[in-house]
Protein backbone atom coordinates (compact mmCIF):
# COMPACT_ATOMS: atom_id res chain seq x y z
CA UNK A 1 0.00 0.00 0.00
CA UNK A 2 1.02 3.29 -0.80
CA UNK A 3 0.44 5.60 1.63
CA UNK A 4 -0.70 9.69 0.56
CA UNK A 5 -0.31 12.58 2.95
CA UNK A 6 -2.01 14.35 1.66
CA UNK A 7 -4.10 15.72 -1.62
CA UNK A 8 -6.66 16.70 0.82
CA UNK A 9 -4.65 19.48 3.31
CA UNK A 10 -1.05 20.06 3.95
CA UNK A 11 -0.05 17.71 6.02
CA UNK A 12 4.08 18.88 6.03
CA UNK A 13 3.33 22.25 6.40
CA UNK A 14 0.25 22.36 9.54
CA UNK A 15 0.13 18.48 10.20
CA UNK A 16 3.62 17.09 10.91
CA UNK A 17 3.67 16.52 14.70
CA UNK A 18 0.27 14.72 14.10
CA UNK A 19 1.55 12.47 11.44
CA UNK A 20 4.97 11.99 12.98
CA UNK A 21 2.81 10.39 16.35
CA UNK A 22 0.75 8.57 14.44
CA UNK A 23 3.77 6.89 12.68
CA UNK A 24 4.97 5.77 16.14
CA UNK A 25 1.60 4.84 16.71
CA UNK A 26 1.56 2.74 14.12
CA UNK A 27 -1.53 4.03 12.93
CA UNK A 28 -4.14 6.06 12.44
CA UNK A 29 -8.02 6.30 11.49
CA UNK A 30 -9.82 8.34 8.79
CA UNK A 31 -13.32 9.31 7.73
CA UNK A 32 -14.54 8.51 4.23
CA UNK A 33 -15.59 12.03 3.24
CA UNK A 34 -18.16 10.82 1.18
CA UNK A 35 -19.82 7.89 3.13
CA UNK A 36 -18.92 9.08 6.44
CA UNK A 37 -17.35 5.34 7.41
CA UNK A 38 -14.37 5.15 9.63
CA UNK A 39 -11.35 3.04 8.98
CA UNK A 40 -8.20 2.19 10.53
CA UNK A 41 -5.22 2.61 8.49
CA UNK A 42 -2.18 1.04 9.33
CA UNK A 43 1.35 2.80 9.24
CA UNK A 44 3.62 0.06 9.60
CA UNK A 45 6.52 -1.12 7.28
CA UNK A 46 4.94 -4.71 7.06
CA UNK A 47 1.84 -2.32 5.42
CA UNK A 48 3.12 0.41 4.02
CA UNK A 49 5.18 0.63 0.54
CA UNK A 50 5.90 3.98 0.50
CA UNK A 51 4.59 7.78 1.24
CA UNK A 52 3.58 10.25 -1.08
CA UNK A 53 3.50 14.26 0.65
CA UNK A 54 2.23 16.89 -1.06
CA UNK A 55 2.96 20.25 0.33
CA UNK A 56 3.57 24.17 -0.49
CA UNK A 57 6.14 24.07 3.02
CA UNK A 58 8.28 21.09 3.96
CA UNK A 59 9.97 23.22 6.32
CA UNK A 60 8.61 21.76 9.39
CA UNK A 61 8.54 18.58 8.57
CA UNK A 62 12.41 18.27 7.88
CA UNK A 63 12.88 16.41 10.88
CA UNK A 64 10.03 13.94 10.17
CA UNK A 65 11.21 12.91 6.98
CA UNK A 66 14.54 11.73 8.59
CA UNK A 67 12.74 9.01 10.85
CA UNK A 68 10.85 8.11 8.22
CA UNK A 69 13.92 7.13 6.02
CA UNK A 70 15.15 5.98 9.23
CA UNK A 71 12.10 3.73 9.37
CA UNK A 72 12.87 2.23 6.18
CA UNK A 73 10.49 4.30 3.85
CA UNK A 74 10.83 5.01 0.34
CA UNK A 75 8.93 8.69 -0.28
CA UNK A 76 8.23 11.53 -2.79
CA UNK A 77 7.50 14.68 -1.89
CA UNK A 78 5.17 16.60 -4.23
CA UNK A 79 6.23 20.13 -3.62
CA UNK A 80 3.80 23.30 -4.98
CA UNK A 81 5.54 26.45 -5.98
CA UNK A 82 4.11 28.84 -8.17
CA UNK A 83 4.99 32.14 -6.75
CA UNK A 84 1.60 33.66 -7.23
CA UNK A 85 0.49 37.02 -6.20
CA UNK A 86 -0.99 37.66 -1.93
CA UNK A 87 -4.18 38.07 -3.57
CA UNK A 88 -4.44 34.57 -4.91
CA UNK A 89 -2.40 32.40 -2.62
CA UNK A 90 -2.69 34.09 0.97
CA UNK A 91 -0.71 32.16 3.39
CA UNK A 92 1.87 30.51 1.22
CA UNK A 93 5.96 31.01 1.71
CA UNK A 94 7.94 32.99 -0.52
CA UNK A 95 8.72 31.21 -3.79
CA UNK A 96 12.75 31.50 -3.42
CA UNK A 97 12.02 29.99 0.34
CA UNK A 98 10.18 26.75 -1.36
CA UNK A 99 13.86 26.69 -3.76
CA UNK A 100 15.78 26.50 -1.15
CA UNK A 101 14.15 24.01 0.50
CA UNK A 102 13.74 21.92 -2.79
CA UNK A 103 17.35 22.17 -2.81
CA UNK A 104 17.95 21.04 0.57
CA UNK A 105 15.49 17.73 -0.04
CA UNK A 106 17.43 17.14 -3.25
CA UNK A 107 20.92 17.45 -1.35
CA UNK A 108 19.89 15.35 1.90
CA UNK A 109 17.41 12.66 0.48
CA UNK A 110 18.71 12.35 -3.03
CA UNK A 111 16.80 14.81 -6.33
CA UNK A 112 14.28 12.16 -7.43
CA UNK A 113 12.70 12.35 -4.08
CA UNK A 114 11.29 15.74 -4.73
CA UNK A 115 9.02 16.67 -7.98
CA UNK A 116 8.01 19.76 -8.61
CA UNK A 117 4.35 21.16 -9.17
CA UNK A 118 3.31 24.48 -11.23
CA UNK A 119 -0.51 23.84 -10.24
CA UNK A 120 -3.06 24.61 -10.61
CA UNK A 121 -2.39 27.01 -13.64
CA UNK A 122 -5.02 29.81 -13.12
CA UNK A 123 -5.88 32.52 -15.86
CA UNK A 124 -6.59 35.84 -13.89
CA UNK A 125 -5.87 39.44 -14.82
CA UNK A 126 -3.10 39.46 -11.90
CA UNK A 127 -1.24 35.92 -13.84
CA UNK A 128 -1.83 36.47 -17.56
CA UNK A 129 -0.51 33.81 -19.87
CA UNK A 130 2.76 36.09 -20.59
CA UNK A 131 2.88 36.22 -16.50
CA UNK A 132 3.38 32.15 -16.39
CA UNK A 133 5.85 32.34 -18.98
CA UNK A 134 7.80 34.56 -16.77
CA UNK A 135 7.50 32.70 -13.53
CA UNK A 136 7.36 29.23 -14.73
CA UNK A 137 10.77 30.23 -16.89
CA UNK A 138 12.40 31.64 -13.29
CA UNK A 139 11.65 28.59 -11.44
CA UNK A 140 12.64 26.48 -13.88
CA UNK A 141 15.92 27.86 -14.17
CA UNK A 142 16.52 28.44 -9.91
CA UNK A 143 14.80 24.40 -9.65
CA UNK A 144 17.51 22.77 -12.06
CA UNK A 145 19.45 19.70 -11.04
CA UNK A 146 17.36 19.70 -7.83
CA UNK A 147 14.50 18.44 -9.73
CA UNK A 148 13.92 16.06 -12.65
CA UNK A 149 10.33 16.38 -13.49
CA UNK A 150 7.63 19.61 -13.13
CA UNK A 151 3.84 18.70 -12.99
CA UNK A 152 1.50 20.92 -14.31
CA UNK A 153 -2.34 21.50 -14.64
CA UNK A 154 -5.06 23.97 -14.98
CA UNK A 155 -7.47 24.70 -12.23
CA UNK A 156 -10.61 22.75 -12.10
CA UNK A 157 -12.99 24.98 -11.55
CA UNK A 158 -15.86 23.65 -9.55
CA UNK A 159 -18.32 25.44 -7.63
CA UNK A 160 -17.30 26.28 -4.44
CA UNK A 161 -14.10 26.92 -6.51
CA UNK A 162 -15.89 29.31 -8.43
CA UNK A 163 -17.55 30.96 -5.65
CA UNK A 164 -14.13 31.39 -3.30
CA UNK A 165 -12.48 32.88 -6.56
CA UNK A 166 -15.11 35.54 -7.76
CA UNK A 167 -15.24 36.24 -3.84
CA UNK A 168 -11.30 36.64 -3.81
CA UNK A 169 -11.52 38.87 -7.09
CA UNK A 170 -14.22 41.12 -5.89
CA UNK A 171 -11.95 41.69 -2.79
CA UNK A 172 -8.87 41.81 -4.70
CA UNK A 173 -10.06 43.64 -7.26
CA UNK A 174 -8.75 41.44 -10.10
CA UNK A 175 -10.59 39.18 -12.63
CA UNK A 176 -10.70 35.47 -13.67
CA UNK A 177 -11.31 33.27 -16.63
CA UNK A 178 -10.93 29.68 -17.58
CA UNK A 179 -10.13 29.65 -21.13
CA UNK A 180 -10.92 27.59 -23.90
CA UNK A 181 -8.62 24.91 -24.75
CA UNK A 182 -6.69 26.31 -27.17
CA UNK A 183 -5.33 29.05 -25.22
CA UNK A 184 -4.15 26.08 -22.54
CA UNK A 185 -2.43 24.46 -25.16
CA UNK A 186 -0.58 26.96 -26.24
CA UNK A 187 0.82 27.81 -22.77
CA UNK A 188 1.69 24.30 -22.71
CA UNK A 189 3.51 24.41 -25.69
CA UNK A 190 5.71 27.13 -24.58
CA UNK A 191 6.29 26.13 -20.85
CA UNK A 192 7.62 22.61 -22.03
CA UNK A 193 10.06 24.25 -23.99
CA UNK A 194 11.53 25.87 -20.99
CA UNK A 195 10.85 22.68 -18.84
CA UNK A 196 12.88 20.87 -21.65
CA UNK A 197 15.69 23.67 -21.58
CA UNK A 198 16.46 23.66 -18.15
CA UNK A 199 16.45 19.61 -17.95
CA UNK A 200 13.17 19.04 -16.77
CA UNK A 201 10.41 16.47 -18.04
CA UNK A 202 7.27 17.83 -17.91
CA UNK A 203 3.93 16.13 -17.35
CA UNK A 204 -0.06 17.04 -16.93
CA UNK A 205 -2.08 15.85 -14.29
CA UNK A 206 -5.25 14.18 -15.27
CA UNK A 207 -5.92 16.35 -18.13
CA UNK A 208 -5.74 14.15 -21.02
CA UNK A 209 -7.30 16.31 -23.97
CA UNK A 210 -4.69 19.30 -23.04
CA UNK A 211 -2.02 16.97 -24.06
CA UNK A 212 0.61 18.65 -26.34
CA UNK A 213 3.81 17.12 -27.73
CA UNK A 214 6.72 17.23 -25.35
CA UNK A 215 4.56 16.75 -22.23
CA UNK A 216 3.53 13.78 -21.16
CA UNK A 217 0.36 12.31 -18.98
CA UNK A 218 1.54 12.50 -14.83
CA UNK A 219 1.39 9.76 -12.61
CA UNK A 220 1.59 11.71 -9.29
CA UNK A 221 1.37 8.71 -7.17
CA UNK A 222 4.68 7.45 -9.42
CA UNK A 223 5.54 3.40 -8.49
CA UNK A 224 8.79 3.59 -10.76
CA UNK A 225 9.81 6.45 -9.14
CA UNK A 226 9.17 4.86 -5.69
CA UNK A 227 10.47 1.97 -6.86
CA UNK A 228 13.77 3.48 -8.25
CA UNK A 229 14.33 5.77 -4.53
CA UNK A 230 13.09 2.34 -2.31
CA UNK A 231 16.34 0.47 -4.38
CA UNK A 232 13.94 -2.51 -5.28
CA UNK A 233 9.86 -2.66 -7.27
CA UNK A 234 7.08 -1.91 -5.51
CA UNK A 235 4.11 -3.89 -6.11
CA UNK A 236 0.81 -1.76 -7.15
CA UNK A 237 -1.97 -1.57 -9.10
CA UNK A 238 -3.43 1.05 -11.59
CA UNK A 239 -6.07 3.92 -9.91
CA UNK A 240 -9.37 2.38 -11.87
CA UNK A 241 -11.83 5.12 -13.49
CA UNK A 242 -8.97 7.79 -13.59
CA UNK A 243 -6.96 10.02 -16.61
CA UNK A 244 -3.86 9.46 -15.64
CA UNK A 245 -0.66 6.95 -14.59
CA UNK A 246 -1.30 6.99 -11.00
CA UNK A 247 -1.19 3.98 -9.10
CA UNK A 248 -3.85 3.44 -5.88
CA UNK A 249 -2.53 4.73 -2.79
CA UNK A 250 -4.62 5.50 0.04
CA UNK A 251 -5.16 9.30 1.50
CA UNK A 252 -5.16 9.99 5.20
CA UNK A 253 -5.79 13.41 5.03
CA UNK A 254 -9.30 15.28 5.18
CA UNK A 255 -10.71 18.14 3.47
CA UNK A 256 -11.29 21.50 4.93
CA UNK A 257 -7.79 21.70 7.13
CA UNK A 258 -5.64 23.79 4.75
CA UNK A 259 -5.09 27.29 6.13
CA UNK A 260 -2.06 28.50 3.08
CA UNK A 261 -5.43 30.39 1.90
CA UNK A 262 -5.30 29.28 -1.70
CA UNK A 263 -8.41 31.08 -3.37
CA UNK A 264 -8.75 27.70 -6.24
CA UNK A 265 -8.15 25.05 -3.61
CA UNK A 266 -10.18 22.36 -4.80
CA UNK A 267 -10.00 20.79 -1.16
CA UNK A 268 -11.21 23.99 0.90
CA UNK A 269 -15.17 25.08 1.10
CA UNK A 270 -14.69 27.41 3.28
CA UNK A 271 -11.33 29.64 4.54
CA UNK A 272 -13.24 30.10 7.72
CA UNK A 273 -14.00 26.65 8.54
CA UNK A 274 -9.99 25.41 7.27
CA UNK A 275 -8.58 28.01 9.87
CA UNK A 276 -11.39 26.77 12.50
CA UNK A 277 -10.35 23.38 12.07
CA UNK A 278 -6.46 23.38 11.86
CA UNK A 279 -7.13 25.50 15.56
CA UNK A 280 -9.16 22.39 16.63
CA UNK A 281 -6.81 20.03 15.23
CA UNK A 282 -5.47 17.44 18.20
CA UNK A 283 -2.06 16.44 17.11
CA UNK A 284 -2.09 13.66 20.06
CA UNK A 285 -5.35 12.05 18.27
CA UNK A 286 -6.01 9.67 15.81
CA UNK A 287 -7.82 11.53 13.44
CA UNK A 288 -6.34 14.50 11.87
CA UNK A 289 -9.95 15.71 12.53
CA UNK A 290 -11.87 13.83 14.98
CA UNK A 291 -15.25 13.34 13.48
CA UNK A 292 -18.14 14.97 15.06
CA UNK A 293 -15.76 17.31 16.55
CA UNK A 294 -17.29 21.31 16.01
CA UNK A 295 -14.80 23.23 14.61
Amino acid sequence: MILSASYKTDIPAFYGPWFANRLTAGFCRMVNPYGGQIYTVPLTSEAVDGFVFWTRNIAPFLETLTEVRARGFPFVVQYTVTGYPHAIETSVIKAERSVALIHELADVFGPRVVVWRYDPILFTSLTPPESHIDRFASLAQALAGAVDEVVVSFAHIYRKTERNLTAAARAGQFSWTDPEAAVKQALLTSLAGIAAANGLRMSLCAQAPLLVPGVAAARCIDVPRLSAIAGHAIAARAKPHRPCGCAQSRDIGDYDTCPHGCVYCYAVTSRTIAHQRYHAHDPEGEFLFKPGRTA
